[in-house]
């Protein structure tokens, strides 16, 4: 089946007081619009059209999408003034479905579960039941069930404020009824806005059939208003991404300490400490350990890897069996192989590690590409940068880098060489040799120690 999505995305959020729209603060790592947009695309719509107004080069600037319309709303004159900016690119034998842009938890279930019911009527409309609907939209059902009306709390009677099934803005109907009825709406109205709900006074008077469909959760269909909303509707999502989790083969030690934002999957076995974060696209392999308070980005750690304490991966490949941390840092292009090891206070960038290599204490390794079985000793750096160019330093396998030795790029180590501790390599090592490049030592006897002046 055909159908099109129009967003509803214009409004400022003064309550957010922000320069930024609201519908650009993120959710989960994600603009909110954005998750919208994303699901509606998941299910193949036709076209996004997204009505915006505020801050539009901003949302043009963030926002992307396969088929995405850009609809501009000048002035902000209602939900129905809204959705007529759209109906000149509304073909009359499609469908439409109706989203609001703050309401970035809306599912795919969901909105699936509205586009059946769709299927059996002519309006459907995605409506939740609250413990205290107090100031929202009453719907009104007449006595075969079918929806007739929704009544704004201002004006609804005592008994009809009893009714606890409330309007979520959301909605699907055929496009040339849609087109018919946004041109008969008025602003005859103490706002003096064109409300979208006045359709479903239209269609019911003109015989149509309107029902409705539910959310798994309230928390899917709520508008951000302000941070303590949006700072809300992040801990729903956390808790969602939490049990995936979970259900996938994770333990997390605490699933309300957690923050996924963006897409991360695991193999069995795998333990999560609390306070971790996750942005991008991560896979974590089977029996993976993760220490509290690290933050992985864009990698892959493969299977029986343990990473320590406050370590920061970011767009890394981990290979089987590592160990990283405490306090590591791996930066973008970095690559351990099989039971590579890096410690405490490392730093690896644009750089390969060999197979049971190591780097245990507070290293720089800078665009360089280490050997299998290399010991790289505390204190050590590449130096890569001369203040103008990059440069690699290679390091080959089964090397021996004494501590606190700096390793000026270009440079090479060979096979089996040894480097004796504080020394500065500006030249190629052979296969096996030992290199030292230091100052002499002099010891100096009855040295006077300096005394403290009164």
């Amino acid at each position: 089946m055909s159908f099109s999505v129009v967003v509803l995305a214009a409004g400022k959020g003064t309550r957010m007081k922000s320069a930024l729209p609201k519908v650009l603060h993120k959710v989960g790592g994600v603009p909110m619009v954005q998750r919208i947009i994303n699901t509606v695309e998941t299910m193949q719509a036709s076209a996004v059209h997204l009505v915006y107004g505020h801050g539009g080069d901003l949302l043009k600037q963030q926002i992307h999408g396969n088929n995405l319309n850009w609809c501009l709303q000048a002035e902000q004159l209602g939900t129905g003034h809204a959705v007529q900016q759209a109906a000149d690119a509304i073909t009359d034998n499609e469908d439409v479905l109706i989203l609001v842009g703050d309401a970035p938890l809306i599912r795919q279930q969901t909105l699936e579960r509205l586009v059946a019911v769709k299927q059996q009527c002519d309006l459907a409309l995605l409506t939740v039941k609250l413990d205290d609907p107090t100031g929202m939209g009453r719907i009104i059902r007449g006595d075969d069930n079918n929806i007739t009306a929704i009544v704004e709390h201002k004006d609804a009677t005592d008994a009809q404020r009893k009714i606890n099934e409330i309007n979520t803005g959301m909605m699907m109907m055929n496009g040339a009824d849609l087109k018919h009825w946004l041109k008969s709406l008025s602003n005859d109205n103490a706002q003096g806005e064109y409300y979208l709900t006045d359709v479903i006074a239209m269609a019911a008077s003109q015989g149509k059939t309107i029902q409705a469909a539910h959310p798994d959760e309230v928390v899917e269909t709520e508008g951000v208003n302000n941070r303590i909303h949006l700072a809300k509707l992040e801990r729903a999502l956390q808790r969602w991404q939490a049990d995936e989790l979970m259900t996938g083969g994770a333990t997390l030690a605490d699933p309300a300490r957690i923050d996924v934002r963006g897409n991360v999957t695991t193999g069995n076995d795998v333990f999560i400490d609390i306070n971790c974060v996750f942005e991008g696209k991560v896979t974590l392999g089977n029996n993976v350990h993760i220490g509290p308070n690290c933050v992985l980005k864009d990698c892959h750690i493969a299977d029986n890897t343990t990473i320590e304490a406050q370590t920061l991966i970011d767009d890394a490949q981990v290979g089987e069996a590592c160990t990283i941390g405490p306090f590591a840092r791996l930066r973008p292009g970095s690559v351990m192989h099989k039971k590579a090891k890096v410690g405490n206070f490392v730093e690896m960038k644009k750089s390969t590690l060999g197979e049971g290599a190591k780097a245990n204490h507070l290293t720089y390794l800078g665009d360089a590409d280490i050997g299998p079985n290399a010991n790289i000793g505390a204190g050590t750096i590449t130096c890569n940068y001369d203040g103008v160019n990059k440069s690699k330093t290679v390091i080959g396998e089964n090397a021996f880098i004494g501590s606190n030795s700096a390793l000026v790029a270009p440079v090479e180590i060979g096979k089996d060489a040894t480097v004796g501790a504080g020394s500065v390599v500006t030249n190629k090592v052979e296969n096996g040799a030992l290199a030292i490049g230091r100052a002499k030592q002099r010891n100096i006897s009855n040295w006077q120690r300096p005394q403290k002046k009164s």
